[in-house]
């Protein structure tokens, strides 16, 4: 067994000669026998261990459990760091399940522990049939094949040193050692699905492959190493296809649409998990409806999914981590020259002028005398028209849609209008009313308009 741990340690760089170690120990089986198997490697090697273990709250023997784990680290001489959380307390908080909140909870502990200890990384117990649960749970609850490879032997500060051990082997190894562990008798609890994955489904797959759990965890295995050339080619299309925007990334529907399915997918669940920073609870199905919205045919579209949100506009495919802010209906009196605030963090500069400085996109002019005050500014309303030079009135809806604006620009996108409209910014003045020599000059400047007037 020490052979073993210490060559799959060496294989995968977890620890190197002279680090210090942080070990979790809960109590359990595997996380004494992963303390014991460290410690006597630890001496050859040679690395330092500290041990930290983190009471969760939730049953009525974790003060025991505690006080286990401090007695095995004072009989071996090993520093040790407890803490106690209310993960119930900190479940209500998030509104999300015991398990996730405990694991939250785990890792932040874990972490803090590791800075204050100067711990370069944090073994943690888990072990092969652990993989083999993990596996299985992710596959029912639908996830690709990025999620199949599951556990890693590290993942960042975490290391996983039992990965090749089943959980059978290292109770053995205690009973051969003379040494007792806690039992978690949650860990029999239906309630959770990792434990009717264990205790039930488990064990009827262990009726077709008596070596399901071993043959899970080489799957498991065999994915990561796919994943890892997967990682190499993703990077080099990420950095060719997709560019920041406010909160997240852009990206060509017709660049996406000229890549095969399999790596198109592939890459919009890794820009997925990189702009909502987080894989988990990232689905197949997610990928997959982010697929439907780029081949349905509909040029824009948006779509909501768990800390992310996805956007079709026309040509352009954004991915966010929140919705640009809409300004919904409003609409504004402007009864003298001043500064204005807008929806979208747009502002409208008014000013009356002796001589005209010229117009542009964002810039429009009027003969003073010939506007009525007070101007109103306001959002696009159904039916909004604006005169044409040559006679007759231009629907500002076909506008809009002409310039293929997306939805949330038109809804901040101002109009300005007195007894008529007079302008809708970066799209079309009203004609007549130009400043001649002697008009005093009302001038209208919009500006800060940020992502809404990048799009036109």
């Amino acid at each position: 067994m020490l052979a073993s741990v210490s060559c799959f340690i060496r294989r995968h760089d977890l620890i190197v000669p002279g680090d210090r170690v942080l070990v979790a120990v809960s109590g359990g089986s595997d996380s004494l026998a992963l303390l014991e198997l460290l410690r006597q490697l630890a001496a050859t090697w040679p690395f330092e261990l500290e041990v930290a273990h983190l009471d969760h709250g939730l049953r009525a023997a974790s003060a025991a459990d505690a006080a286990f784990v401090a007695g095995c680290c004072a009989r071996l001489g090993l520093p040790l760091e407890t803490a106690r959380v209310d993960v119930r307390a900190l479940a209500r908080e998030r509104r999300g399940g015991l398990e996730a909140a405990a694991r939250a909870a785990r890792r932040t502990f874990l972490q803090e522990v590791a800075a204050r200890r100067d711990c370069r990384v944090i073994a943690l117990g888990h072990q092969r049939d652990d993989q083999a649960e993990t596996v299985l749970e992710r596959l029912l609850r639908g996830s690709a094949a990025t999620g199949l490879a599951a556990m890693r032997p590290q993942s960042g500060p975490f290391v996983r040193p039992l990965l090749d051990c089943s959980r059978q082997q290292l109770r053995d190894y205690l009973v051969a050692r003379g040494l007792a562990w806690r039992e978690d008798a949650s860990n029999a609890d239906p309630t959770f699905t990792r434990n009717r994955i264990r205790h039930r489904l488990l064990p009827l797959l262990g009726t077709f492959n008596p070596r399901i759990e071993e043959r899970l965890a080489g799957l498991s295995a065999r994915l990561r190493i796919e994943e890892d050339f997967w990682e190499e080619l993703l990077a080099a299309r990420e950095a060719d296809l997709a560019s920041p925007v406010e909160d997240g990334l852009q990206l060509s529907v017709a660049a996406l649409s000229e890549l095969h399915p399999a790596l198109r997918d592939r890459l919009l669940h890794r820009l997925l998990a990189r702009v909502r920073r987080d894989r988990q609870r990232l689905l197949a199905v997610h990928v997959e409806a982010v697929g439907r919205l780029l081949d349905d045919g509909r040029p824009q579209r948006e779509l909501t999914l768990p800390g992310v949100w996805v956007l079709r506009r026309y040509d352009r495919l954004e991915i966010r981590r929140q919705p640009p802010t809409e300004g919904g209906n409003y609409a504004l009196s402007v009864a003298t020259p001043g500064r204005f605030p807008l929806p979208g963090g747009m502002f409208l500069d008014v000013s009356l002028q002796p001589v005209a400085e010229g117009e542009g996109p964002w810039v429009a002019e009027f003969a003073a005398g010939q506007v009525a005050w007070p101007l109103t500014v306001r959002s696009f309303l159904p039916g909004d028209r604006i005169r044409l030079a040559g006679g007759g009135r231009h629907r500002i809806k076909e506008l809009l849609r002409a310039a293929r604006l997306p939805r949330e620009v038109r809804e901040v996108l101002p109009l300005v209008v007195a007894d008529e409209v007079l302008w809708v910014p970066g799209l079309r003045r009203s004609p007549g009313r130009l400043p001649q020599a002697g008009d005093e000059v009302l001038r209208l400047v919009l500006s800060g308009a940020g992502w809404a007037t990048n799009n036109l």
